[in-house]
């Protein structure tokens, strides 16, 4: 997917600190403190690092999965989780950081959504399932993550059983393939939807000739296989997945008895996690409470 400009990362590092700053400064009162303590992990023989922050009383866990591009650990997104009663283990990409390992992605040559490389990605996050299930077995644990890893969590979670419920940020439902031809056909062109139609993007996604050659990672065959709860929370502004054709196959998937729920913001784009609307990560925290928590 489109790297996001160092900029536009400072900015919503910059509005999750507001968002946390807001929240503690509302509700000091109803919070425990949150312990936070450095650990480290293997997987796939590479030593990765990150933090667990824990809550006193934690009603469900959480490991948080990167998007693409070279991300370390989300402390101040996992700061604000924990002060909602998860517990989160958040953790440096592998090559980012305090990891070990080589990060894959455009801008160093490589292809970071090569099956080989999300399917590695996967056994990373469910690496830290493992350490944080062993550190806080009481709770339901979860995966959460932002654009890319809609696919890598597919992946986890048909592996891995410990893993109970979803929730994915502006992720894709179609191939990786289908992905990069929306995302080449939009060109980062913010007025992309003032000129084109949904009937435009579909046709184009169906017929346009792959740029590049690579076996396709397709998430619904995995999401298939699953029964877990999960939430996607989409914009409808996005120019790199086609967010009514994902929700179009949730749909399919809902009528097919899957728990799998979204939400659709018509004023936000790709980044509903940070943007100044904080309502979808509120939903998301709501939806935790409601579907997955344990009530201690």
């Amino acid at each position: 997917m489109i790297q996001i400009k160092f900029t536009k990362i400072a900015k919503s590092i910059l509005i999750v600190f507001l968002f946390v700053t807001q929240f503690y400064q509302g509700n000091a009162q109803s919070f425990d403190p949150i312990k936070s303590e450095e650990i480290t992990f293997v997987s796939e023989g590479v030593t990765l690092a990150g933090t667990i922050y824990s809550p006193k009383k934690p009603h469900s866990s959480l490991v948080i999965v990167h998007g693409s591009g070279q991300e370390p650990r989300m402390d101040e997104f996992a700061k604000l989780l924990a002060s909602n009663g998860i517990c989160v283990l958040t953790y440096d990409k592998r090559g980012v950081g305090k990891s070990g390992g080589i990060y894959a992605g455009p801008e160093v040559g490589t292809n970071n959504i090569d099956s080989n490389n999300l399917n590695l990605l996967a056994n990373d996050a469910n690496a830290a399932v493992k350490l944080l299930q062993r550190r806080n077995k009481n709770t339901p644990i979860g995966l959460l993550g932002f654009s890319q890893a809609g696919w890598i969590i597919s992946i986890a979670a048909s592996k891995n059983p410990l893993i109970e419920f979803m929730i994915l940020f502006s992720c894709p439902t179609i191939t990786t393939l289908e992905q990069l031809r929306f995302q080449f056909y939009t060109d980062g062109r913010t007025d992309f939807w003032k000129t084109h139609t949904e009937e435009d993007a579909r046709e184009h996604i169906k017929n346009d000739p792959d740029k590049y050659q690579f076996t396709a990672t397709d998430p619904k065959i995995l999401l298939n296989r699953l029964s877990i709860p999960g939430l996607w929370l989409f914009g409808e502004k996005d120019i790199q997945i086609p967010v009514k054709l994902c929700i179009e196959q949730l749909n399919a998937f809902k009528a097919n008895g899957k728990p799998f729920e979204y939400s659709l913001f018509p004023s936000l784009g790709h980044n509903t996690a940070f943007s100044e609307n904080t309502t979808p990560v509120e939903i998301a925290l709501e939806w935790i409470k409601q579907k997955v928590a344990v009530k201690n």
